[in-house]
């Protein structure tokens, strides 16, 4: 008979997730995904002014705040059919790519790592050859034995104090754990060093858009980043050389550090890239635009039906037809009045909530689909699609990955075994590899267009009466997301928000197809169901920020908390 597991609330990640599962011969048979709070963005933006969407927008999420922010700028200026200049595309850029290896170091390290590594195994190693196999597996300069003692030092402090801190309430010692102390050593090791250069690589986000998190440079039609060498209060050499250094400095740790990290743990775990693939049916957008129109970028995206890269079909520009018309959502297995089916155009954000029903509603989240099917979103989908394009970059780093993992297993890794858990891990890491390439020949572009004299930054919106209507996306760390906006006369009739999260921590679709979440967890194996370790191990490997999926409010306009600044 199978046992019913409920993971609430899920850690370790951004927002409130509810996993439930049924276990039968150690076996996840079935699986519901549920968000546990309602997002109101779209209420609270009904009949605002359209240049203020993004200032709303951002605040979903203080993790993923660049994102939405973008997202929305380009929704409206798609309405308004409005360029944009090339100067504000590059710094939009730079940011994009920035807060992108920002969000992934974060997730790798931070969030999801200690699935696989056992921290408290890393107290019996030694140093000397926990280091020796740091620089067998690469040349990167930290892997010293004075740095592997030191952070063994520190985990020794924090277990003799009886509090592992940070570290406490992990499943140590599970059965399902089995990388070797040293192994373990260094990968905590590349922990806290991860933690110096999430901070380096967020600077960059911070000098553009003059604060992180939220961001305050953007603007309908641009940014307000002025131009002007001669003044140490906007955009000039001295910060755009800032942001060279630390490009140098995240460049070498994302290639010597993370991609061999990811590629080292999926050959230890070499057993994981068969369980977790679930939907098959990948969806990303081009990013990174080098024109003023977004109709050129530097990073291709679109649609794989099934898994099958040769069916692969590109989206084109900010206005792809093809996009545009074949995403919707349905909220039959959500707390909204109503059993819809709608383009997010003529979608409704009405709460009914119901109480959880397995075979009702049962999730805050609503359920989007593409050409009428559930889709997977994320690094995964972006790096299948860039493959699919013939992107170079992603094929030589996604080689460089399976190549090491392959080397270190003694087998040869096919692509295929993406379609997995761990192999979200690996396409994440390859997708840092290459947004950290666009950093430097975004620099470098935005460098020279300023030296040729172009110092605009930004054109004037102006709304005609009567109905428009736009979208925005973005491919954001976490997936593809986008934002559809009415506007009547100038104010906003409709907002919709379509995040990564939405699509895959959604529940069962209007034909009663299981979420990505859900389908990626059947057939999971679970060692002990009193610690379902394997579940947070496939839940993690979307990086789930469920703030963005929903968002809490009060119907009775009762305080919820308080915060007081001293």
């Amino acid at each position: 008979m199978a046992k019913r597991i409920t993971v609430d609330p899920i850690t370790r990640i951004e927002g409130h997730l509810r996993i439930d599962c049924e276990v039968d011969k150690g076996l996840i048979s079935n699986a519901w995904s549920s968000g546990q709070m309602w997002r109101g963005i779209e209420v609270i933006l009904q009949g605002r002014d359209p240049r203020e969407a993004w200032l709303y927008t951002q605040r979903i999420c203080g993790v993923c705040t660049t994102v939405h922010a973008i997202a929305s700028v380009r929704a409206v200026e798609n309405a308004l059919n409005l360029e944009i200049p090339l100067n504000a595309q590059l710094i939009r850029n730079l940011i994009i790519a920035g807060h992108g290896i920002f969000d992934h170091l974060v997730h790798f390290y931070h969030l999801s790592a200690l699935d696989w590594v056992d921290i408290v195994s890393a107290l019996d190693a030694d140093p000397k050859a926990a280091a020796k196999l740091g620089q067998q597996l690469s040349s990167w300069h930290r892997n010293s034995v004075s740095e592997m003692t030191g952070i063994q030092d520190k985990l020794k402090k924090f277990v003799s104090s009886g509090q592992l801190g940070i570290f406490a309430s992990g499943y140590w010692g599970h059965p399902a754990m089995k990388l070797s102390p040293e192994v373990n050593l260094l990968a905590v090791t590349h922990y806290f060093q991860a933690l110096e250069y999430q901070r380096k690589i967020n600077q960059i986000v911070a000098v553009l858009g003059s604060k992180t998190p939220h961001i305050q440079n953007l603007a309908v039609g641009g940014v307000a980043n002025p131009v002007d060498q001669d003044s140490p209060a906007s955009l000039n050499m001295d910060k755009l050389y800032q942001i060279k250094s630390l490009i140098t400095e995240i460049d070498a740790f994302i290639k010597q550090v993370y991609l061999v990290d990811v590629a080292a743990i999926g050959a230890f775990y070499a057993d994981w890239t068969g369980y977790g693939a679930g939907v098959l049916n990948y969806l990303s957008v081009p990013d990174m635009p080098t024109d003023t129109k977004g109709e050129s970028f530097m990073l291709p995206g679109g649609y794989i039906p099934n898994g099958d890269l040769g069916s692969f079909r590109a989206v084109n520009s900010f206005t792809d037809e093809f996009f545009e018309q074949n995403v919707k959502e349905s909220i039959k297995h959500s707390w909204y009045q109503g059993d819809w089916d709608r383009h997010p155009y003529k979608e409704e954000t009405v709460p009914d909530y119901t109480g959880f029903e397995d075979q009702g509603k049962y999730s805050w989240i609503k359920a989007p689909n593409f050409q009428d099917q559930p889709a997977q979103v994320g690094p995964l989908a972006n790096v299948m699609a860039m493959v699919a394009a013939g992107h170079k970059p992603t094929q030589d780093y996604l080689d460089l990955a399976l190549n090491t993992a392959g080397s270190l297993a003694g087998t040869t890794i096919p692509v295929q075994a993406l379609h997995s858990t761990i192999g979200r891990h690996a396409a994440r890491a390859v997708r840092a590899a290459v947004l950290t390439d666009t950093l430097s020949q975004n620099w470098k572009a935005l460098v020279e267009n300023i030296g040729s004299g172009d110092t605009e930054i930004c054109n004037q919106p102006q709304f005609p009466k009567g109905e428009i209507r736009g979208f925005g996306f973005h491919e954001a760390p976490r997936g593809m997301l986008s934002h559809w906006v009415v506007i009547e006369n100038g104010k906003i009739a409709n907002y919709q928000c379509v995040v990564p999260s939405t699509w895959n921590a959604g529940p069962r679709g209007k034909d009663d197809q299981l979420g990505p979440y859900e389908a990626s967890l059947v057939g999971n194996p679970i060692a002990d169901p009193e610690k379902p370790l394997e579940v947070l191990r496939t839940v993690h490997s979307f990086d789930p920020c469920i703030a963005c999926a929903v968002h809490m409010m009060d119907q009775e306009e009762q305080e919820i908390v308080k915060v007081k600044v001293l």
